[in-house]
C-alpha cells in the first residue's frame, strides 16, 4: 500500500486538533489513519485487526468527549492504535513494541491520555468506575469517563464484576462501550433498531424520561410496572438489553461501531446522561483490510506483511536440514493428541488461546474433549479442578502471566483437594514485544510455597514430552496431585528429531547432569531450570574454550526439589553455586537451592550461591535476545558472572 498524500492525518496531532474538525471531514480523517496504520503494522508487527476495527469508535469518543480532562480508558490494548496515534504519538508509532520505544499498550507513564494501563483483558469497566468515583465532585460532577471493553474481555469474570459494582448507584456516571467485532453478528442492525437506538438516545425522549421517573418516585409499584413493560418491549426487539438493563445499566444499542458520524450522535446524547449506561457498538475487526476481514484470527497479528498484497512474510521456520521446525507450543499441542488418543481421560482446557497454545490440534482430532472457557482464567482452573474430581485428566493450558489471576483457585480448588490437574504455562520468562503485562516473570515464586503442587520446566521439546507423559501417569495415582510445567514462547525444534521419540517417564524430583568435570574445575557449578539452560550450555562451552571448566546440572523440578543432586554438588567441592533461572530472582528456583543449602547448614565460608533470574523490576518490551542481555540471562553474562568469580 502506496503512501498517499493525506489532508487531515499530519494536522491531527492531540484531540483539540481532531475537535477542529467538522463531522462530514471525519470519514476521511478515518481513512486515512487506518491506511497509516496498515502501512506502519506491514513492517513493524503488531495488533492490526483489532485496531482496524476500532478507528472510528476511537475518533468519536476523543471528538465528544473533552479527553484528557474525560478519562478514557481502553480494555486490553490491542484496540488502541488509534488512540495512540490521535493523542499526540503518531510520529513515534514507528517505535511501537521495539526496545526504548512506545508501549503496544494503553501505559499511563507514557501519556496522560492513557488513563489507565492495560494488557491483560476485562478490567476496563472496574478501572473506569474507579476513576469515575475518585474524581467526582461532592455535588457529584466530575469528568465524564468512558470504558471501551471488546465482545471478548465480556467474558471474563472481572468485567461483570465491575458491572455489578457500577449498576449498583445510580450516581456512578460510567459509559461503557461495548466494541463488539464478532464476525458472526450481522453488521446490518435493522431499520427498527435504528429507530429505537434514535429515541433511546435522544435528549428529549431521556429528559421526559428522567422527569416521569422522578416524578413516580411516590409511586413504587406503577413504577415497577412501567419499567417492566419499557424492558419487556425492549427485550422483545433487541434481545441484548436484558441482561445488562438487569444490572441497572442503561442500554443503548446495537449501533454500526463504524460509522463515525452516527456514533459522534449517539455519543453526544450519550454523554449528558448521568448514570451507568451501555453502548454496544458493533465492529467489524480488520475493517477497510480485506485480507484482515476474511480471515480474523490470523491477522490479529499478523507479522510483517506486504500491505498491497496482502501477503504476510512470516513463513513456517525450517531447520538446517530442511525439515520443520516446532516451536514449543507446537510440540505441546502434537503431545497433547498422542496422549489422548492413548489415554480416553485427556481432555483439554483452554481460556481463548486454543491457536495460540496449540490445543487447536487436538480441538481438531477430537473437539468433543477440549474445552474453550473464554477469557476467563480463574473459571478454567476450577473447571479443571472438577473434572479431575470427575475421574478426567484436564490439562489446562494458560500463558504464564495471565496464570497470576488464578492463584487462589490453584490454591484453593486444585492443590488443597490434592486434584490431578496438569497446569502448563506457555510463554513462561520473557516474551519480548508485549512487555511488562506479558512476560512470564512470578509463576515460579508465586506458586513455589503451595502444598501439593509438582513443579517442572523442561529444558528441550523432548523434556517437555516427557514431563507431560509423566504427568499423565501420574494422576492414575492417589497422591498424583496438581502438576504446574512451565515453558517459553518460540524454540526451534526439528520435528523428525522429536515427535517420533519414545515417551519416557521421568523420576518426580529427580534433575540431571549435563556436564561434570573432574573434581570442581574452576570451582562453580551452574544449576539451571528450564528452556534457559540454552543459554547456561552456551556459557559452559564459551569458558571452557577459555580453559574454565564449570559444572552444569538442569534441576529439571523446583518442586520436589532434587535435594540429592544438590548434595553431590557440594560433595564436589565446588565453591561457587550459580543459579539460573528465567523468572523473577526472588522467591524462584534459585530461593529454593539456597534456603536447602542453608536450612541443611552447607553455606559457609567454602560455598557461596549467586542467582541469576529476573531483575526486582518490571522488564519493558523489546526483542527477547535483547532484554535477556539486560537482565543478565543470556550467554555472554552468564560466562561473564563466572569469570567474575573465579579471577
Amino acid at each position: 500500500m502506496t503512501a498517499k498524500a493525506t489532508r487531515y492525518l499530519d494536522r491531527i496531532d492531540s484531540p483539540a486538533d481532531l475537535r477542529s474538525l467538522s463531522v462530514d471531514e471525519l470519514p476521511a480523517y478515518c481513512a486515512e489513519l487506518r491506511e497509516f496504520i496498515i502501512r506502519e503494522v506491514s513492517t513493524n508487527p503488531g495488533h492490526l485487526g483489532a485496531s482496524l476495527g476500532a478507528v472510528e469508535l476511537a475518533v468519536a469518543i476523543h471528538y465528544v468527549y473533552d479527553t484528557p480532562t474525560d478519562r478514557l480508558v481502553w480494555d486490553v490494548g490491542h484496540q488502541a492504535y488509534a488512540h495512540k496515534i490521535i493523542t499526540g504519538r503518531r510520529d513515534r508509532f514507528h517505535t511501537n513494541r521495539k526496545l526504548g520505544g512506545i508501549s503496544g499498550f494503553p501505559k499511563m507513564s507514557e501519556s496522560e491520555y492513557d488513563a489507565f494501563g492495560a494488557g491483560h483483558s476485562s478490567t476496563s469497566i472496574s478501572a473506569a468506575l474507579g476513576l469515575a468515583r475518585a474524581l467526582q465532585t461532592p455535588a457529584g460532577e466530575g469528568p465524564k469517563c468512558v470504558a471501551v471493553i471488546g465482545d471478548g474481555a465480556m467474558t471474563g469474570g472481572l468485567a461483570f464484576e465491575g458491572l455489578n459494582n457500577a449498576g449498583a448507584d445510580p450516581g456512578n456516571d460510567i459509559l461503557v462501550v461495548l466494541n463488539d467485532n464478532r464476525i458472526s453478528i450481522d453488521p446490518n442492525v435493522g431499520a427498527l433498531k435504528e429507530a429505537l437506538l434514535e429515541i433511546s438516545t435522544s435528549r428529549h425522549y431521556n429528559r421526559f424520561k428522567n422527569r416521569t421517573w422522578q416524578a413516580l418516585n411516590r409511586m413504587p409499584r406503577l413504577r415497577r410496572m412501567i419499567q417492566k413493560a419499557i424492558g419487556g418491549a425492549k427485550s422483545f426487539f433487541l434481545h441484548q438489553s436484558n441482561l445488562f438493563e438487569s444490572l441497572n445499566f442503561r442500554y443503548f444499542g446495537p449501533v454500526d461501531g463504524n460509522d463515525v458520524a452516527g456514533l459522534v450522535r449517539a455519543l453526544r446524547d450519550l454523554r449528558t446522561l448521568p448514570g451507568p449506561k451501555i453502548l454496544h457498538a458493533l465492529t467489524v475487526k480488520g475493517k477497510g483490510y480485506a485480507p484482515a476481514e476474511l480471515d480474523q484470527t490470523e491477522w490479529h497479528a499478523p507479522g510483517r506483511f506486504d500491505p498491497e498484497t496482502g501477503e504476510r512474510f512470516s513463513a513456517s521456520a525450517v531447520s538446517a536440514a530442511g525439515g520443520t521446525v516446532l516451536k514449543f507450543q507446537e510440540v505441546f499441542g502434537h503431545t497433547l493428541v498422542q496422549l489422548a488418543e492413548r489415554d480416553p481421560r485427556i481432555v483439554g482446557i483452554t481460556p481463548a488461546m486454543p491457536s495460540g497454545c496449540s490445543m487447536n490440534l487436538l480441538m481438531e482430532r477430537m473437539p468433543e474433549r477440549v474445552y474453550d472457557v473464554g477469557i476467563a482464567e480463574g473459571h478454567a482452573v476450577t473447571f479443571a479442578a472438577g473434572l479431575a474430581a470427575g475421574g478426567k485428566v484436564p490439562f489446562c493450558n494458560i500463558y504464564s502471566s495471565f496464570m497470576q489471576r488464578a492463584v487462589d483457585n490453584i490454591i484453593h480448588d486444585g492443590a488443597i483437594q490434592n486434584l490431578p490437574v496438569v497446569l502448563c504455562l506457555d510463554r513462561a520468562g520473557l516474551v519480548g514485544e508485549d512487555g511488562a503485562t506479558h512476560h512470564g516473570a512470578f509463576d515460579l515464586a508465586l506458586l513455589r510455597g503451595v502444598p501439593n503442587l509438582t513443579i517442572a520446566a523442561p529444558m528441550d521439546a523432548v523434556e517437555l514430552r516427557n514431563l507431560m507423559y509423566t504427568a499423565s501417569r501420574r494422576a492414575e495415582e492417589e497422591s498424583g496431585g496438581m502438576w504446574v510445567i512451565r515453558y517459553p514462547r518460540g524454540g526451534a525444534f526439528p520435528a523428525e528429531g522429536v515427535l517420533d521419540v519414545p515417551f519416557s517417564q521421568l523420576e518426580v524430583g529427580r534433575g540431571r547432569t549435563l556436564n561434570e568435570p573432574d573434581g570442581a574445575g574452576c570451582g562453580v557449578a551452574v544449576v539451571s531450570v528450564g528452556a534457559i539452560g540454552a543459554e547456561a550450555a552456551r556459557a559452559a562451552a564459551q569458558l571452557a574454550e577459555e580453559g574454565l571448566a564449570v559444572g552444569h546440572y538442569d534441576l529439571r523440578f523446583v518442586k520436589p526439589l532434587d535435594t540429592e543432586l544438590l548434595d553431590r554438588i557440594v560433595c564436589r567441592g565446588y565453591r561457587y553455586v550459580v543459579t539460573v533461572e528465567d523468572g523473577a530472582a526472588a522467591g524462584g528456583a534459585g530461593s529454593a537451592v539456597l534456603e536447602y543449602l542453608s536450612d541443611t547448614g552447607k553455606l559457609g565460608e567454602g560455598l557461596r550461591v549467586v542467582r541469576l533470574g529476573l531483575p526486582d523490576r518490571f522488564v519493558e518490551h523489546g526483542p527477547v535476545d535483547r532484554l535477556r542481555a539486560q537482565c543478565g540471562l543470556d550467554a555472554d553474562s552468564i560466562a561473564g558472572c563466572v569469570r567474575g568469580l573465579v579471577r
